[in-house]
């Protein structure tokens, strides 16, 4: 009974199964993963990233800058120039059109400074989040560092993504739990924007629930964005 004293009508067999569906993650397409391989992404930068930009024909405009929360690098004589989610080539040359007006020869050379291994962690720990890792990282250190497994989570169906080449999601399942046991054991060497997802144990789809966090985590707010078979992630 309801608080205006109407009683409410047992859930139908169907509307349970839709209900359960939609808490399952079954209201997102099932949209493949690329396959795995050991691509190694280029570099992309994101907020925080420190970068040095040289213009050989203007040295007097050489400037070390750092990207800024909104994804974008100041310099001088030109605006503010969005620098998140692009690759060294790509930025160099959204550098070179802006000075392009202003100087004779605007070729420009961007160099990144070392930057810390950033890893996505979600699902089932404790402090779910965006890392900075330094080393050599693995998806066991990152669950750690993300506040280790919670008891309900599904130690041994931990699922890895990376973007892929043609900016796809590769996905790949790892058993951490043995990690804990076996010094050999693969613990999934990690390389930067890598997200590690670990599911609730006894939950089936789980790579439904993934897709949720691409869907959620802006290029801005998480450095990048990928493409989920024919569609762009946050679309």
């Amino acid at each position: 009974m309801d608080l205006l004293g109407r009683i409410d009508e047992p859930e139908s067999r169907e509307a349970r199964r839709d209900r359960e569906a939609r808490e399952d993650g079954g209201g997102f397409n099932n949209i493949p993963y690329a396959t795995w391989s050991d691509y190694e992404p280029p570099y992309r930068f994101y907020p925080g990233d420190e970068i040095e930009v040289a213009l050989p024909s203007a040295p007097e405009l050489n400037k070390t800058v750092t990207v800024q929360p909104d994804g974008r690098i100041s310099l001088p004589l030109i605006p503010a120039v969005m620098a998140a989610d692009r690759t060294v080539p790509e930025l160099q040359g959204s550098l070179s059109q802006a000075y392009a007006s202003l100087l004779l020869r605007p070729a420009v050379d961007v160099t990144p400074k070392a930057a810390p291994l950033k890893v996505f962690v979600g699902g089932e720990v404790g402090n779910p989040g965006i890392f900075d890792m330094a080393g050599d990282a693995d998806a066991l250190r990152a669950v750690i560092q993300a506040g280790d497994f919670k008891v309900t989570a599904a130690r041994d169906d931990v699922i890895i993504l990376r973007r892929g080449p043609d900016g796809r999601g590769m996905m790949r399942t790892v058993k951490l739990g043995k990690g804990l046991r076996n010094p050999n054991a693969d613990l999934a060497p990690l390389r930067r924007f890598d997200i590690v997802y670990v599911p609730r144990s006894g939950v089936a789809n789980a790579a439904l629930f993934v897709q949720q966090y691409f869907r959620d985590l802006s290029p801005i707010q998480f450095g990048f964005s990928y493409a989920l078979g024919a569609q762009a992630a946050g679309q």
